[in-house]
C-alpha cells in the first residue's frame, strides 16, 4: 500500500467556519415571514472563510508568504472547471431571461400541464432531467436548461420552489453520476483502472431503487388543484424551439457551451420575430439574465480559491487519512470509500476532483480488502454526486437557487433523489448486493 499523507485538520478549518457561520446565521435570521438563509448572503460566508484561510499556517504545509498564498488562492479560483462553471452560469442566466421574455418558459410549462395529469408533472420533470443529464453528461447544463420550466410549473401548481428545484437537481445528478460522457464517470473509471461499461453496471444497480422511490414520492406530492381544472393554457410550438434545441443538441453529444449558446440565439431570433423585444432590446435581455448569475459566478471563484488553500494546508489529506486508516473488513472498506468521497466532495464542491483525490487510496483499499474495482469506481462516483446534490455551496444548488430566486440551503431538504441515492447505496453495501458477475477483482 502506498504511503498515506496524514495532512492536518487545520486545513479543514476554513470549510468548518464557513458551514458553521452560514447555518447559524441562516437559522438566527429566520422569522415566520422570512427564510433566514435568504437574508444572509452566501458570498459573505465564503468570503470570511477565504480570508481566514490566507492567515492560517499548517505544520504539514511549506512556509509561504502572504503574497504567495494570495497567488495560490487566485490560481485555485482560476481552475479550468471553475471558469467553465462561470461561463455556464452566464449562459444559464441569459437563457432564463430570454426564455421568459419570448414566452418559451410559459409555452413549455403549459405544454407540460396539458399533456400530463397534475400528479405526474413532477415525476415527468424528474425523468426529463434524467434523460437530458445522461445525454449531456453535465448536471450544471441540465439545471440551467430545466430550472426555467421548473419555476413556471411551481407557479402554476402552487408547489414550493425549493421542491421543484430539488426535482431538477435530482434529475441532473442522475446523469452526472451515470452518463458515459460525464467527467465523473471518466474520472472514476480511469483512477480505478476499469472500463466505463463495467463501472456503469456496478453503479446502476445501486441507484435504480432510488430512481423508482423518488418517482413514487413525487407522484404523491399533494397538488392543490380541483378535479377537472385545466391547468395548462395556450402554448406556441415555435416558442418551444429553444428548449427542444438544447435537448436535441445534448442528445447529439454537443458540448454544453455551444448547445446553450445556440439555444439562447434561437430564443432571441424568435422573440424578435414575434415582437417580444427589438434587436437592440435583446442585448439588454441577455445582459439582464447574466447579471442575475453574477453572485454565483463570483462565489464559484472564491470556492475554487478556498479549496486550493485547504489542499495546501493539508485538510483534504487529513480527511482521507482519517477515513481510511481504521478499515477492518470489505464492507468497512466500501463504506470508508463512500464517506471519503462524500466528505471530500463537500469540502471541494467538485465531484470530479473528489474522485481524483480519493482514487489512488481507494485503489490501495481495493487491493488490501479484495474489493471489485468496478464497484469501488461506482461508489466513489455515487457518493461524490450525493455531496454535490446536497451542498448549499456546490454549483448545482447555487445555480438552481439563483434561477429560482431562493436560498440554496432551502433546496437541501427537497433534494430527494440525491439523498435516496446515498441511502440506497449504503444498504447495498451493508447487504453485499449489486455485485456484477464476472467483475474484475482488485488483485486479478
Amino acid at each position: 500500500m502506498s504511503e498515506k499523507k496524514k495532512g492536518s485538520f487545520i486545513g479543514l478549518l476554513p470549510l468548518v467556519i464557513f458551514l458553521v457561520v452560514y447555518f447559524i446565521m441562516g437559522i438566527a435570521l429566520t422569522t415566520p415571514e422570512k427564510n433566514g438563509f435568504d437574508r444572509f448572503p452566501l458570498m459573505i460566508g465564503i468570503f470570511i472563510a477565504s480570508a481566514i484561510s490566507l492567515f492560517l499556517n499548517s505544520p504539514v504545509a511549506e512556509k509561504k508568504s502572504f503574497s504567495e498564498k494570495v497567488t495560490m488562492f487566485c490560481k485555485g479560483g482560476g481552475e479550468n472547471t471553475l471558469i467553465l462553471m462561470v461561463l455556464i452560469y452566464m449562459l444559464a442566466g441569459a437563457f432564463y431571461s430570454v426564455s421568459i421574455a419570448m414566452h418559451a418558459r410559459d409555452s413549455v410549462t403549459n405544454l407540460f400541464l396539458n399533456i400530463l395529469p397534475a400528479r405526474m408533472v413532477l415525476p415527468g420533470l424528474f425523468i426529463i432531467g434524467c434523460v437530458i443529464s445522461f445525454a449531456m453528461g453535465t448536471s450544471m447544463g441540465t439545471v440551467s436548461a430545466l430550472m426555467p420550466v421548473g419555476v413556471g410549473l411551481a407557479t402554476k401548481l402552487g408547489v414550493p420552489l425549493p421542491l421543484v428545484a430539488g426535482v431538477v437537481v435530482g434529475g441532473a445528478m442522475f446523469g452526472d453520476n451515470l452518463s458515459f460522457i460525464s467527467d465523473t464517470t471518466i474520472a472514476a473509471a480511469t483512477t480505478l483502472d476499469v472500463d466505463m461499461k463495467s463501472k456503469f453496471k456496478s453503479n446502476v444497480y445501486m441507484v435504480i431503487p432510488a430512481v423508482i422511490i423518488n418517482i413514487i414520492m413525487l407522484a404523491f406530492v399533494k397538488i392543490n388543484v380541483q378535479s377537472g381544472t385545466q391547468l395548462g393554457g395556450e402554448f406556441n410550438f415555435i416558442n418551444i424551439i429553444p428548449f427542444i434545441l438544447i435537448i436535441l443538441l445534448s442528445l447529439l453529444g454537443m458540448h454544453v457551451l455551444p448547445a446553450m449558446t445556440l439555444s439562447v440565439l434561437s430564443g432571441v431570433i424568435i422573440g424578435i420575430m414575434h415582437g417580444d423585444f427589438t434587436f437592440a432590446e435583446s442585448f439588454g435581455k441577455v445582459h439582464e439574465g447574466m447579471m442575475w448569475m453574477q453572485d454565483m459566478a463570483v462565489i464559484a471563484i472564491f470556492v475554487g480559491g478556498l479549496v486550493e488553500m485547504m489542499k495546501y494546508l493539508g485538510g483534504i489529506d487529513w480527511l482521507i487519512f482519517k477515513l481510511s486508516k481504521n478499515v477492518k473488513s470489505r464492507k468497512g472498506a466500501e463504506l470508508s470509500m463512500a464517506f471519503m468521497a462524500f466528505l471530500v466532495d463537500v469540502a471541494t464542491t467538485n465531484n470530479t476532483i473528489s474522485i481524483i483525490a480519493c482514487g489512488p487510496i481507494s485503489k490501495d483499499i481495493c487491493d488490501e480488502f479484495d474489493v471489485h474495482r468496478e464497484r469501488a469506481a461506482g461508489i466513489l462516483d455515487i457518493f461524490s454526486s450525493v455531496g454535490n446534490g446536497i451542498s448549499p455551496h456546490a454549483g448545482q444548488l447555487l445555480t438552481a437557487g439563483a434561477l429560482a430566486g431562493i436560498a440554496p440551503a432551502s433546496i437541501i431538504g427537497y433534494s430527494w433523489y440525491s439523498i435516496l441515492m446515498g441511502i440506497s447505496s449504503i444498504i447495498f453495501i451493508l447487504l453485499g448486493l449489486g455485485k456484477v458477475k464476472g467483475a474484475k477483482r482488485a488483485n486479478s
